[in-house]
């Protein structure tokens, strides 16, 4: 009988170890909860620095007297020997409100040749302006065909045919 009796100890001790391992909670992580990943953030654009103004030339006209505005009053391209011929060079600047500093020339060439400079002017270009070069040869100009050569910091920008007769 005594063999029973730790047949029994030892079931009664097996159903104990079952009955707390049935007892025990599966520990499992809790479900986490499915939300979006997170949007990426996007950092606002740098706005671009302006862009720095610039000056251009808009305009030449030719003639031998300017008004109070320094245009030309009569506009040409034939000129007797003894006149005095006005290159009236109109500038713009990108920005209206801008003061940009650079420098204006002007250069008469005959046969190809340049014949007169005029030293290049330096200008404070603020919006829209209008620069004057004047051209006098005492002895009179020979007939001919003439080309105006206008440059704005050091660069060929604009030209202008024109005769003696």
């Amino acid at each position: 009988m005594m063999r029973h009796r730790s047949t029994y100890a030892v079931a009664a001790a097996l159903v104990a170890t079952l009955a707390v391992a049935g007892c025990k909670k599966d520990e499992q992580p809790a479900p986490e909860a499915s939300a979006p990943p997170p949007a990426p953030t996007l950092e606002p654009a740098a706005p671009a620095a302006p862009a720095a103004a610039t000056a251009s030339v808009t305009g030449v006209e030719l003639g031998t007297a300017v008004g109070a505005d320094m245009n030309v009053t009569s506009p040409t391209t034939t000129f007797a020997p003894g006149d005095t011929i006005i290159a009236a060079v109109s500038t713009a600047t990108s920005d209206p409100n801008a003061t940009v500093n650079g420098s204006l020339g002007a250069s008469l060439a005959f046969g190809g040749e340049t014949v007169v400079t005029q030293e290049p002017k330096t200008v404070a270009f603020a919006g829209k302006g209008v620069t004057n070069f004047e051209f006098n040869k005492p002895d009179g100009w020979p007939a001919g065909s003439y080309t105006l050569d206008v440059t704005l910091d050091g660069a060929s920008v604009a030209s202008r045919d024109f005769e003696v007769k």
